[in-house]
């Protein structure tokens, strides 16, 4: 197996032809609350797109619609230039991995890998030897003869993977395929997912609600709430430049300071807090006046001596510090709030519970947004 050159969202995809198109997709049950709205995405041949979003948020019934287990109420998907809608899941020619694995139990392992392979038709020779190239692939040979209760839940799910793939399906499906494993197992199959997806050159379209694992594996993440993608970008640009409140508090954690702005200069407002803090926060989807929440990543909040000379401070009361290896996690109290600040756990002096301590932030850090649009 070929080892990944890249992580993900550093691959340029640009240029790649487009694969699938969600064109004005709307999706509704009982003709009043819509599950998607008007939905329009493109993913690019190679792609490795994740669904992000909370529960209810519309990315699971995308996945649904495009595997041909649900049908859209409007609009249309197409799969290269074939729309979709008058083909069934079993004539679309895509691969799909389920969170229970979805192995037939009364069948052996090199059984359940052929299942796809016999529906199509294809003859005995053909398909021993692809199944027994597909069990390589998941460097899982040994275990061809044995039924699913006979293996664990990370076997079972590169099992489940392997059938996804042995038909060479240029699309392949993935439907929060980790949420039954354990953390350090879970670890593990992302790296082994990412590294299959490369190697292979496949076209993936992953869902899940963890956005670690969404960063960690994707080259795009679409983030769903109220079944509309509220961003889709690369992980670092999903990350570092969050294009509303919901996102940026959604994916990884964050700080919130709400108050009301108070000036504006060109792309940087002063909003003040209840307690009359004035904070200076790049402007993203805020006016000259109103509400607004500053947020800001904890990585970026600097504590005592490092605050100094930093645009924006404030004056707190260090509640508790967390050790976490490679870093320290100081909990702040402040304006009634509990302020998250990383630190490096190694050359640095940690404050303790108790101490009266100063935290600031940069400007260039802290970001305004309109609160009404912070919620799923």
């Amino acid at each position: 197996m070929k080892k990944p050159v890249a992580v993900g969202g550093e691959r340029d995809l640009a240029h790649a032809p487009t694969l699938v198109t969600f064109q004005g997709v709307s999706k509704t049950y009982d003709g009043k609350v819509h599950v998607v709205k008007s939905l329009d995405l493109t993913i690019a041949k190679g792609e490795f797109l994740t669904l992000l979003g909370p529960s209810g948020s519309g990315k699971t019934t995308c996945l649904m619609m495009l595997a041909g287990f649900e049908v859209p109420t409007s609009g249309e998907i197409y799969l290269g230039d074939w729309a979709l809608s008058k083909k069934p899941p079993h004539e679309r020619g895509i691969g799909m991995v389920f969170q229970n694995y979805a192995l037939f139990p009364h069948m052996t392992i090199a059984e359940n890998i052929a299942f796809p392979l016999e529906v199509r038709g294809m003859n005995r020779a053909s398909v021993k030897e692809k199944v027994t190239r597909a069990l390589d692939m998941v460097r899982l040979p040994q275990v061809a003869d044995r039924k699913p209760s006979q293996l664990s839940g990370g076997q079972q799910q590169r099992i489940a993977l392997a059938r996804a793939l042995v038909f060479e399906p240029e699309l392949v499906l993935m439907d929060e395929p980790l949420g039954a494993l354990d953390k350090q197992l879970r670890e593990h199959m992302q790296y082994e997912i990412r590294s299959l997806h490369m190697s292979l050159g496949l076209t993936m379209v992953y869902v899940t609600h963890d956005q670690t694992e969404a960063l960690t594996m994707s080259d795009r993440i679409a983030v769903f709430a109220g079944g509309h993608i509220r961003q889709c970008a690369d992980p670092r640009k999903l990350y570092e430049e969050p294009s509303d409140g919901l996102v940026a508090t959604f994916v990884g954690e964050s700080n919130r300071f709400d108050g009301a702005i108070t000036g504006r200069d060109g792309d940087v407002v002063t909003v003040t807090t209840a307690a009359g803090t004035r904070l200076r926060a790049a402007a993203i989807d805020v006016g000259s006046e109103g509400s607004a929440a500053v947020i800001v990543r904890p990585e970026n909040v600097r504590v005592g001596a490092a605050a100094s000379g930093l645009d924006d401070t404030i004056a707190g009361r260090v509640a508790d510090v967390v050790y976490h290896g490679d870093h320290l996690q100081v909990h702040i109290a402040a304006e009634g709030l509990d302020v998250v600040a990383k630190q490096s756990a190694r050359d640095v002096v940690a404050p303790r519970p108790g101490d009266e301590i100063v935290f600031g932030f940069s400007t260039a850090h802290a970001r305004a947004y309109d609160p009404a649009r912070t919620d799923h």
